[in-house]
């Protein structure tokens, strides 16, 4: 059977104690996957040459990781000691986490968009200053001197299982220098492996990869062990770290679109950006809408959704129409099913999907569950469903004033308002709650390379310092 090893500074490690990733339907075995015990984490963090990568430039950085770009989609890979090609990275990556093969490619293209524009991503977290500041630690920029040093010297992320195109966000961590020390979802060890590979056959240094699939007591020594780090998980897996400034945080992202007084009556115009918002790779993002916000109109904007979602049905992962993953965990999707139904029990809100669908979300088929795109109509805009996420296709919509909307919508990764109306405009553009934020008619799910998704891994890596020096005689 394949084996994942760990890769302790980049070399491949096998552990006694592994853990067995079988295939979400068949329940065949996939994979067996090396776990590292929180004491092999803290040893080998601290054993990091930090400075591993500092003999590179940022420029030829980029370069190798522009190759690494084109390898991952392309080229046949080291795992463990057998090799994979790009077809089987795609079936494995299926097989373990449910989600439809149309999904996977999918993601893959956007970490290849990663890795071979990196120059533009860079170039949006630093904000276009000249990239040899970052080399030589100062350098003049528009008539200004700037310095810059890296206090971020070790980089680690404990990562999900849910979206494969996460991975993207650790990737610039390896141009702007920092080793990067990686603890993988349980069952998505697929793509940060590969990425890994595909980086050290083009050049950059094993010693600055590590890979280290481990439990929750490694994931928390890993958070302490590092000097910066990004966390992925719900809230109370990312709850005990917000505090922490060491931490970066991407928990649920509460993303919306939002409607305004000029487009509401127009909403059917919309309708496909909003859906797709909603439903895009499956609705595991965290840049999934998960509520739309209208003024009015809000009733008749469910029931169409509920219309054009209704029609999604449970297919194999391997059928090119298929929209939504499979729950290997049938626990999971049952959990998230009942907790949906209990909160339903209080007035103010409404399944539209299931009436129009005349069945149940919650649909098992053997070993796996299905969770169908779900529609709720908050009446109530206090209603505690106008502001949940979960990993499928769901959305609350929710009937609020243009004027209070600002104030009402909560934290909220990406906002899409659909709108010219300039005071809403004005309120989003100030709110704190707002993070990324698109005006017009573009998807939640539309993101921009050039600008930061969530944080500034530049600015959590790098600190600017003040830098004179006496000219030279």
């Amino acid at each position: 059977m394949l084996h994942i090893p760990i890769l302790r500074q980049g070399k491949p490690y096998e552990s006694v104690d592994k853990v067995e990733l079988v295939h979400h339907a068949t329940g065949e075995p996939i994979a067996r996957v090396s776990q590292a015990n929180s004491g092999m984490v803290v040893r080998d963090i601290n054993r990091i040459d930090d400075a591993v990568l500092e003999r590179f430039t940022v420029s030829e950085l980029i370069d190798i990781c522009k190759r690494a770009g084109e390898r991952f989609v392309s080229s046949t890979l080291p795992i463990g000691d057998q090799e994979q090609t790009y077809d089987d990275y795609i079936r494995n990556l299926s097989a373990t986490t449910g989600m439809p093969h149309n999904y996977c490619h999918a993601n893959a293209q956007k970490i290849k968009r990663v890795l071979t524009e990196l120059n533009v991503v860079i170039a949006g977290l630093t904000r276009g200053f000249d990239l040899s500041i970052i080399d030589k630690g100062y350098g003049e920029q528009n008539g200004r001197t700037l310095s810059y040093f890296r206090d971020g010297r070790t980089f680690g992320a404990v990562l999900p299982s849910n979206s494969p195109g996460v991975h993207g966000l650790w990737i610039p961590a390896i141009a702007l220098k920092a080793p990067v020390v990686l603890k993988p979802g349980r069952e998505e060890p697929w793509t940060p492996f590969r990425i890994i590979e595909a980086l050290a056959a083009e050049g950059i240094p094993r010693e600055a990869l590590g890979f280290y699939p481990t439990d929750h007591a490694g994931a928390g020594e890993l958070l302490r062990g590092v000097s910066r780090s990004m966390l992925f998980g719900g809230g109370d897996t990312t709850a005990p770290w917000r505090g922490d400034s060491r931490v970066e945080i991407h928990g649920p992202g509460y993303s919306k679109v939002i409607l305004g007084d000029d487009t509401a009556d127009d909403w059917e115009k919309y309708i496909d950006i909003i859906a797709g918002s909603i439903a895009a790779n499956g609705g595991r993002s965290c840049i999934n809408a998960s509520a739309v916000w209208t003024p009015r109109n809000g009733k008749q904007i469910a029931e169409a959704l509920a219309a054009k979602f209704a029609k999604v049905e449970p297919l194999a992962v391997d059928d090119p129409n298929a929209v939504i993953a499979a729950f290997a965990n049938q626990a999971m999707a049952e959990s998230m099913s009942e907790m949906i139904d209990f909160e339903l029990k209080e007035p103010g809100a409404i399944d539209m999907t299931e009436s129009v669908r005349g069945s149940h979300r919650l649909v098992t088929k053997d070993r796996v569950s299905y969770l169908l795109p779900t529609v709720i109509w908050c009446e109530d805009r206090e209603h505690a469903l106008r502001n949940r996420e979960f990993l499928f296709p769901f959305a609350s919509v929710v009937e609020c004033p243009t004027a209070e909307m600002s104030k009402m919508i909560g934290s909220s990764l990406v906002v899409s308002a659909i709108t010219k109306d300039q005071k809403l405009i004005d309120a989003l553009m100030t709110s704190p709650d707002v993070d990324r934020l698109n005006i017009g008619a573009i998807p939640t799910y539309q993101l921009s390379w050039d600008q930061p998704h969530e944080g500034n891994l530049f600015e959590h890596l790098y600190r600017q310092r003040a830098f004179q020096a006496e000219p030279a005689a």
